[in-house]
């Protein structure tokens, strides 16, 4: 289970900044911007990192808002196997720039690009800008596009925790 972080800024036009993938893994479909945890960086050092990494855009790790734990599985891939904490941030006068991994877009939340973006973030993503706190697992086919399952639970908050063990155990309790 490698942990991870995504970020989703929103500015004060009440947009959200999504990234287009260009290299790798999830190649032109739009996301947040995260990535791995490096060198024993907490989660939301690891988020902050990554904005800055893939954006230029800088915040700091206090006005980070944790709206989701996902534990998303990939069964027929093991090694894409990941957690991964989600956070919104809000940011006024920023602008971001483009960087090896990502090209920043700003997006009304009626005009995001559903139809370019992973399967599950389709479906989880519009909860989040409901103003909705969720967690559980997610469950990706062998396509490893496509997802099979997925058990979303609403949370009052979302717990956080550095230790995986706890997480886990989070995660596979059903209730807030």
């Amino acid at each position: 289970m490698k942990p991870t972080t995504l970020v989703f800024p929103i500015d004060e036009q009440n947009r959200i900044l999504l990234g287009r993938k260009k290299r790798g893994f999830g190649m032109d479909k739009y996301n947040g911007f995260g990535g791995k945890i490096q060198n024993n960086e907490t989660f939301r050092q690891c988020a902050v990192r990554e904005l800055y990494e893939e954006s230029g855009i800088r915040v700091n790790p206090e006005d980070l808002e944790c709206v989701a734990l996902f534990d998303f599985r990939f069964p027929y891939d093991e090694s894409l196997t990941h957690i991964s904490y989600v956070y919104t941030v809000r940011v006024t006068g920023t602008e971001p720039i483009e960087s090896d991994e990502m090209e920043p877009h700003w997006f009304t939340f009626t005009d995001v690009p559903y139809e370019s973006m992973w399967a599950g973030d389709r479906r989880w993503l519009p909860m989040i800008l409901e103003g909705r706190k969720l967690k559980g697992p997610i469950e990706f086919g062998p396509d490893n596009s496509d997802v099979t399952d997925m058990k979303l639970t609403d949370v009052h908050e979302v717990m956080e925790s550095e230790l995986l063990a706890r997480i886990d155990l989070y995660l596979m309790d059903g209730n807030e």
